[in-house]
Parts: structure tokens; sequence; C-alpha cells
């Protein structure tokens, strides 16, 4: 490795560092200030809260890794040129593509270490902090589990089974609803197409009733729309958010191929998909953020001071669209695949065509 090389890798490594800590450092911040009340009042311990937010750096690291990654680069790029230290290397004859090939390569290495994070950290850490918050807090039980795209509930008289597509909305898909006696043998069984909580009642379409009638047999009742009143509400379902990422990416790929249905098949692929190409949403970004800042300072004058607000705004537009991607590929819109690789190609090959033009 050349002196330049190391020299450059010190810098946004140095800078990494920083900008992750005082994002950690306000994240934890604001979210200390909104919790601890929650924490006090039911007289948890220090040691208790201490863990709870310690344990939720590898969360923040993960949400925050793109941006990190983009803020990194464009200081440590920023830092050279407001130092002279660009044109006089430009000026040895050390075209531009040499001096941020450094640059990239540590942002690659450092996505490795983020996804080697997601793979072995994140899901016991995610899993250990919503256990503290929902159940030792907040007194909620997850009190299911979620096996090829179904969830499956114990309810007080009966045992629930369906598909969520949308886990905010009580909307349900093929939902079913099963009670036993108390020798455990099954007394009904009412199954649907679809089902409504709404208003207090149930309403279940394109379904059936199938009731014990003695000597095994079920009656069973065909109906095309009816009202129910199950136990139960949609609030006793509960999953915890980020749920998704207690899985690791070996478990994410794993449900993909157990998934039954094709629309539990899609919305796997595509949390699959989603895990993985925002990890490596840095890398597009700094290649178009380098660029950003040569053309900042050439125009205004200015690098880093304008720069930084550029790449932010510029980061927060493209996290917007590979949101509005990943949503639409969970409703079966568009293919997973292509919705986690658009922003990244789109991105990288303006970045890349900016860098070309930047090195004539």
């Amino acid at each position: 490795m050349i002196l330049l090389h190391r020299y450059i890798l010190a810098h946004f490594f140095r800078n990494l560092a920083l900008i992750l800590a005082s994002f950690i450092s306000i994240y934890l911040l604001i979210d200390f200030f909104e919790k601890i009340d929650d924490f006090v009042e039911k007289g948890k311990s220090f040691g208790l809260v201490a863990k709870f937010f310690l344990l939720n750096i590898p969360f923040i690291v993960d949400m925050m890794s793109p941006v990190c990654i983009l803020l990194a680069g464009v200081v440590t790029l920023g830092m050279l040129n407001h130092s002279n230290e660009l044109i006089a290397l430009k000026a040895c004859g050390i075209p531009l593509r040499k001096i941020v090939r450094p640059i990239i390569a540590a942002a690659l290495a450092c996505i490795v270490l983020f996804l080697a994070m997601a793979q072995m950290v994140l899901p016991t850490t995610v899993s250990t902090t919503n256990s503290i918050w929902n159940r030792e807090v907040k007194g909620r039980t997850f009190s299911g589990i979620y096996r090829n795209g179904r969830y499956y509930y114990r309810g007080q008289d009966g045992f629930y089974s369906f598909a969520r597509p949308d886990p905010q909305k009580n909307v349900f898909a093929n939902f079913s609803y099963t009670t036993w006696n108390s020798t455990y043998q099954a007394q009904s069984l009412i199954t649907a197409a679809s089902a409504v909580w709404n208003q207090g009642l149930w309403t279940l379409y394109d379904g059936q009733a199938q009731k014990a009638s003695g000597n095994e047999r079920f009656a069973t009742d065909v109906f095309p729309e009816r009202h129910f009143e199950f136990p139960e509400q949609p609030d006793a379902f509960f999953v915890p958010p980020y749920r998704s990422m207690e899985l690791s990416l070996t478990e994410l790929y794993r449900e993909t191929k157990h998934s039954r249905s094709d629309e539990a098949r899609n919305k796997a692929w595509a949390e699959f998909y989603g895990r993985i190409s925002y990890t490596f949403l840095g890398l597009p970004l700094l290649m178009l953020g380098l660029p950003l800042l040569l053309l900042v300072y050439r125009k205004w004058g200015r690098d880093l001071s304008l720069a930084i607000p550029v790449s932010c705004g510029m980061a927060f537009v493209c996290w917007g669209l590979y949101t509005t991607l990943q949503s639409l590929a969970k409703a079966s819109y568009l293919p997973p695949l292509l919705a986690a690789i658009s922003v990244h190609l789109l991105v990288s090959g303006l970045g890349l065509y900016l860098l070309m033009r930047e090195d004539t």
C-alpha cells in the first residue's frame, strides 16, 4: 500500500468513527429522553436501562451506515481539497480516480463489516431490546409465532391462523379460527378468504363455518359474508417493530424458500434483497457525493460548508426513492430484485459519469 493510500485511509476511518459517534450520541440522547419516563414508571433498574440503550447501538449503526459512509468520504475529500492537497496531487499527475480509489475501497470494506454485523450481531441485539421494551416496560407479549408467511396465535378460546400483508391495517388473508373442547377435540373451524376488523366487529368474506355435530361429523355452512364475535381483537396480535431485523440474512433467505403463497414469497424476497441493498446504499451515495463536492466547490467556492448539506439532501432523496420502491416490491407491484438495485444502478451510473468528467 503506497503512502498516499495510507494517508487517505487514515483520514477516512477517523472521519467515519467521528461521524458514527456523533450520530450514535444524538440518537441515544433523543431516545433516552423519550423513553426514560417509561422505565422509571415501571421501576426498572439502571442496569436494565443501560443494557437497553447499549444494545441499541448496533441497530443505530445499521440504520445510519449509508449516510455515515457518504459523509466520511465527502469530508475526507473535502479536507484534501480545502488544504489544497487535492490540487497538489493533481499537479503531480495523479488522476482523481486514483485519489478516490482508497475511499471507495474503504467504503466496501465497511459494508462487508456491516453485513457481517447484520448476520451475527443485529438479530440478537434487536431481539433483546424488543423484549425489554415490549415485555418488561410496556407489558406487551408477542403471543404467537410467524412461520412461512403466516401468523399463528393461541387465543382465549381458540387458535388463529392468518396472513397479514400490512401489520398497520386490520385486514387479514386466508383467515382461520379453530376451537376445541376440554378433551382437545375440534369443536368448530371457521375459515375465510379474508377477514376485516372494523368498529368492534369481525367481518369474514368468502368463507365457511364447520361445527361438530357428534359422531365425528361436522355441519358445514358456506357464506359470502358474515359477522363474528371472536374473543380477541387485532391489538392482541402484537408484532414487535423491526421484527424482520431479528432475523439474520440467512434466516431471511430461508423465509423465501419456506413461503407457500406467492404473496408471502414475494414479500420475503423483498425483505431479503432490501436488507442487503440498504447496507450497500452507502456506496452509490458516496460515488455521487464525491463529484458533487467538487462541483459545489468550483461553482460556489465552498466545499464542506455547502457540500455536506447538499450530500444530506441527496441522501434523503435517494432514501425516499428507495423506500418507495421497497413498498412497491412488498405489494407485488415491482420485482423485489429490481426494486433493490434500481436506485443503486441509477446513482452509481450518475456518480461514475461525473467522476470521469472531473478526471478529464
